[in-house]
């Protein structure tokens, strides 16, 4: 499986609707958010087959809004060979 960092958007105005589909989706003790600083996103890195899979963490009223980013950890070897090129 892969890891993904998930991140949601939404608005202030959906803030509590959002909390509370990730706490009914039984997400909510994975999920980091910003909200209380004025930054309406929650963020969550999983394991998954797929970026479609890895989206389904997110509640469906936001998902089109959604954004998974595949990640990768480098070896030494291949920091080494990008600097050769």
């Amino acid at each position: 499986m892969d890891r993904y960092l998930i991140e949601s958007l939404h608005t202030d105005k959906e803030c509590r609707q959002a909390v509370k589909a990730v706490y009914a989706m039984g997400y909510l003790n994975n999920f980091d958010w910003g909200c209380k600083v004025g930054v309406h996103k929650g963020w969550v890195i999983i394991e998954a087959d797929s970026e479609s899979e890895a989206v389904l963490v997110v509640p469906p009223f936001l998902r089109s809004r959604a954004m998974a980013v595949k990640l990768v950890k480098f070896e030494p070897e291949q920091v080494n060979a990008m600097h050769e090129t």
